[in-house]
């Protein structure tokens, strides 16, 4: 780990304490979203309510610039065909950490729902995109939801790696995931309030591991 984001990591809990007691489970979900890019995965996001609202600003924050300005791939700008429109598209491409926020897929989601099961959605989903290597970020107030329990299961099935975001008390999720971060609050806005300082170190914290 670089020491510049290390200091990300300290900067989050000197400004939020309260997050001292679960600076474990944020330091080895880091590692597993590190490893999950290093091996060539990618990260999925789902969640409900508010929570669906944080998988979609994950997915914002590691798909384009976020701190940092971030060169887009070279091999990628080198392999554009050679016309006015591509020389217009090497000065706006930026590099990504790819993500995949479920929560997006309206066509999908409503048709499935509809049909078969809506708290299987999620699931479903992981089935069709989920990769070995990969990692499922599952964010859930109450740890329990079961949209986001079934989604774990999928993907523990096809060997990615979980991490749950919840509150404090014990729950479904944390029981399965590989790491849980409890935040220490047990009402649902609280909840939300200390997922998004954490969250948005986490995707610091890789920018600064993957762009100079």
């Amino acid at each position: 780990m670089k020491n510049s984001t290390k200091m990300i990591f300290d900067e989050l809990i000197s400004k939020y304490p309260a997050l001292n007691v679960c600076k474990s489970g944020i330091m080895d979900a880091f590692k597993l979203l590190k490893k999950s890019y290093e091996d060539g995965g990618k990260v999925l996001t789902c969640g409900n309510g508010g929570s669906a609202a944080d998988s979609e600003h994950i997915v914002g924050e590691l798909m384009k610039n976020f701190k940092k300005c971030r060169k887009a791939n070279q091999n990628l700008l080198n392999n554009l065909p050679e016309c006015e429109e591509s020389e217009r598209l090497k000065a706006v491409l930026e590099g990504n950490l790819p993500a995949i926020s479920l929560t997006s897929h309206i066509s999908l989601t409503t048709a499935y729902s509809n049909d078969k099961e809506p708290s299987a959605v999620f699931a479903q989903q992981l089935a069709g995109l989920g990769e070995k290597g990969d990692t499922l970020i599952a964010i859930s107030t109450s740890g329990n939801s079961l949209n986001c329990v079934y989604a774990c299961l999928v993907a523990k099935a096809k060997g990615l790696k979980t991490v749950a975001m919840t509150g404090q008390k014990t729950s479904r999720l944390s029981a399965l995931a590989d790491v849980t971060i409890a935040v220490p609050e047990m009402e649902t806005y609280k909840i939300q309030e200390l997922h998004l300082p954490v969250y948005h170190a986490l995707c610091a914290m890789l920018e600064e591991e993957f762009f100079d």
